[in-house]
């Protein structure tokens, strides 16, 4: 009896483990962060998304891989808001050790931003949307995050008009003309990859919460 329940603790622990994990990195990573404008810019997803995901925990409540990988996406823009993507240290030694022209964590940073959130436009449209299951659901997945790419694009744009010098930090471009279009391909190459390679497992656990696989009608969760 027990060894069949003591699975289940783990998985109902982790999102209010995370959560707490993700508070104390959030505390952290604004204390000596390099400019407090640029920290907010760089972690406002975490700030409005944490409250959200608390809020809809008991409702809607998401599988233990997205939990985990949006925790980790959380402390990548916690790391380059505390340093500024451009000076993250970890990314001055990739940049040392390959004789690269810049710091690569801000390429890293939109790898993740494909990576992580085509899990989620994927879980969100497998659980209300007819999708799951259907062939278009990974390239809807990848053209949703790549759309999202470019959003933030602009909303950098936006910034930059708005702010000046004072949004370098914010851009990280480096004195890259073409920053902006190897972001959204990042993301793009992060998204493919996260379909290619998580898409089984994500079924899996989408099976455990109850989704249904039915190209006929929305999912839905258990509890």
């Amino acid at each position: 009896m027990t060894a069949v329940a003591h699975p289940a603790v783990p998985r109902r622990q982790l999102p209010a483990v995370l959560a707490v994990l993700v508070v104390l990195g959030m505390a952290v990573s604004v204390w000596g962060s390099k400019d407090r404008t640029t920290w907010f810019l760089e972690t406002v997803w975490v700030l409005v998304g944490l409250p959200l995901l608390v809020f809809t925990h008991r409702r809607f409540p998401l599988t233990s891989l997205l939990y985990c990988l949006l925790a980790f996406h959380a402390l990548v823009l916690m790391v380059g808001g505390h340093y500024t993507y451009a000076q993250v240290p970890l990314g001055d030694w990739v940049r040392d050790a390959f004789g690269l022209d810049r710091n690569p964590y801000d390429r890293f940073g939109h790898l993740m931003q494909g990576f992580v959130p085509a899990v989620l436009v994927r879980e969100l449209l497998s659980r209300t949307s007819p999708l799951r299951g259907s062939r278009w659901l990974a390239p809807l997945t990848v053209c949703a995050c790549l759309a999202f790419s470019a959003v933030f694009e602009m909303l950098e744009w936006l910034a930059a008009v708005a702010g000046g010098h004072s949004a370098d930090a914010f851009l990280a471009t480096q004195g890259d003309v073409w920053d902006t279009q190897w972001d959204m391909f990042c993301a793009l190459i992060g998204a493919t990859v996260s379909v290619l390679v998580l898409s089984r497992a994500h079924d899996r656990q989408l099976d455990r919460l109850g989704v249904t696989r039915s190209c006929g009608g929305a999912g839905s969760t258990a509890g």
